[in-house]
């Protein structure tokens, strides 16, 4: 069957893609039964020429309906490259049966349809598994018992944890819960709901966030609140029994299926991509890190992605000699890529302390003065500018406006006079007075990098909720864990750290108000080649 016109049109959108090697056709809307007899709904995208060839086939399984983007995106641009394509969406969603249960049946069902595709005159046997966040989830959810046919796997800015991204340290990440659960309940319904809810969404962010009951008002907002937010959010544990099952990072472990991992900088699943990379074994991996968010992912770097994604799959299903395994980062600061030999790389933890009146040093203060006092007011929350995210303003930002308030201390060193390359997980060591006056403090790190021109750009962050301590005199340490990053700090730049008590409404804002003063001894610590 030809191609539907707003496929054809979406596809032409994706200009960085390689040439077509072959005309695509496709089967729309077939059934495939599950276990317990329910029909999950798939469309076929194929290669032609008429004449029957041997292609393998790609699964993915989506809970974002089988339309825009990705009916372009994965079902006509691979198939262009010589693969059968078999998207499928999730029980309950875009017309398959069935009720639809976040997190909860992606492992059986993909099961299932591994047991239809075997049936198949067209599947010869070759499998491979792609796809972005929670359709990265599924992939997972499969390798957990591998089918003998799976051959390869790539997982794009992916997902495993789901508990992790709702809760980060204990703080609920608040601005991406809103806008995720938004797309999963609404994108499968087409795009006319979907932007819909999207746009409505954005009117009521500011009511939503702003109230005592941020989740309430999102249900009013919006007409409902899906049960995945409103469990996340009563959930924060991660022992919790809700979560039961839901991290799949253990698939990885000794997974003998060649997987490339792809994530951003500034991805809010960056963390779970590098856990997922360094639970493979050596010989079945590659990495592919870029300047990117979890979003523009798939608008800045759609063609490095899919070239690499491509060579990865045709080099497992296709080619008799596979791909070695690579690490690729973009390398901050800068427009280079970098090969590695490991992640992480081989560093040296350096400390930079800050000091009083702002100063970031190499040496510790030499003195008992605290470096500043951290005040937070839950009327007037520390706002959130750039990072990981899944909102337009997410990534790298102009923090300049952000440094100017009362509630956000900053601690800049002199000019450099050699560039620094930071690479690695970066963590910050802050010890604070033991009289947080809160129990629900919450203490936000931001590693920055202020241009000649004094701009101060975010380059990666961490936040922790802070717990009182007893009435001891001595101050608290409080570790925060901030994401990896590949940054080079170019001379005549300056290396800030931000410490506030929060990044509103990117997380939730703490309900108290509270004090935090910043003993000596504090420091980041930054991986140096």
């Amino acid at each position: 069957m030809k191609l539907p016109l707003s496929t054809r049109i979406a596809r032409r959108t994706l200009a960085a893609l390689p040439a077509p090697r072959y005309a695509v056709s496709y089967e729309p809307h077939l059934p495939v039964p599950m276990a317990d007899g329910v029909e999950l709904l798939a469309d076929h995208y194929y290669p032609e020429p008429a004449t029957p060839q041997d292609f393998p086939t790609l699964l993915v399984r989506s809970p974002y309906g089988r339309g825009f983007p990705w009916a372009a995106l994965y079902g006509v641009a691979f198939a262009e490259q010589g693969f059968h394509v078999l998207l499928q969406s999730s029980r309950g969603t875009a017309g398959s049966g069935g009720v639809f249960q976040l997190w909860r049946d992606d492992g059986p069902d993909g099961q299932a349809t591994i047991a239809w595709l075997r049936r198949q005159a067209w599947f010869d046997g070759r499998l491979g598994l792609v796809g972005p966040s929670a359709m990265a989830y599924a992939q997972w959810a499969l390798a957990a018992e591998p089918p003998p046919e799976l051959k390869a796997m790539v997982v794009h800015v992916p997902l495993h944890n789901p508990h992790g991204f709702f809760h980060r340290n204990g703080v609920f990440a608040l601005e991406d819960a809103l806008i995720a659960v938004t797309a999963v309940a609404t994108q499968h319904l087409g795009v006319r709901r979907f932007l819909g809810a999207t746009l409505r969404l954005a009117r009521g962010m500011k009511r939503i966030v702003r109230s005592e009951s941020p989740i309430e008002t999102y249900g009013q907002v919006m007409g409902r609140s899906p049960t995945s937010l409103t469990g996340a959010a009563a959930h924060p544990d991660p022992g919790d029994g809700y979560w039961q099952g839901t991290d799949l990072l253990s698939a990885a472990d000794g997974l003998e299926v060649p997987t490339l991992v792809v994530s951003g900088w500034s991805d809010v699943a960056l963390d779970q991509a590098l856990q997922q990379y360094g639970r493979l074994p050596a010989g079945y991996r590659s990495l592919l890190i870029g300047p990117w968010t979890h979003t523009t992912a798939f608008q800045r770097g759609v063609g490095k992605i899919f070239g690499e994604s491509a060579a990865w799959l045709r080099g497992h299903l296709v080619d008799p000699a596979p791909p070695k395994e690579r690490i690729q980062v973009a390398l901050g600061g800068t427009d280079e890529w970098r090969d590695l030999a490991a992640w992480p790389p081989a560093a040296v933890p350096v400390p930079w302390y800050p000091h009083p009146e702002g100063g970031l040093m190499r040496e510790p203060p030499g003195t008992n003065v605290a470096a500043g006092t951290v005040h937070y007011n839950p009327a007037d929350p520390t706002p959130s500018v750039g990072g990981s995210g899944l909102t337009q303003k997410s990534g790298i930002r102009d923090n300049t406006a952000l440094e100017q308030r009362n509630d956000v201390l900053i601690f800049t060193s002199t000019p450099l006079t050699a560039a620094i390359e930071v690479i690695g997980t970066v963590a910050a060591e802050i010890l604070v007075d033991p009289g947080i006056g809160s129990s629900s403090a919450t203490l936000f790190v931001r590693l920055c990098d202020v241009d000649e021109r004094g701009h101060s750009w975010n380059v990666c962050d961490g936040i922790t909720r802070v717990v009182s301590t007893d009435s001891s005199s001595q101050p608290a340490a409080v570790t925060v864990a901030m994401s990896s990053t590949a940054h080079r700090f170019l001379p005549g730049h300056r290396i800030r750290i931000q410490i506030s008590g929060g990044a509103h409404p990117r997380f939730a804002a703490a309900r108290e108000a509270f004090r935090l003063e910043i003993r000596p001894g504090s420091a980041i610590v930054l991986p140096a080649a």
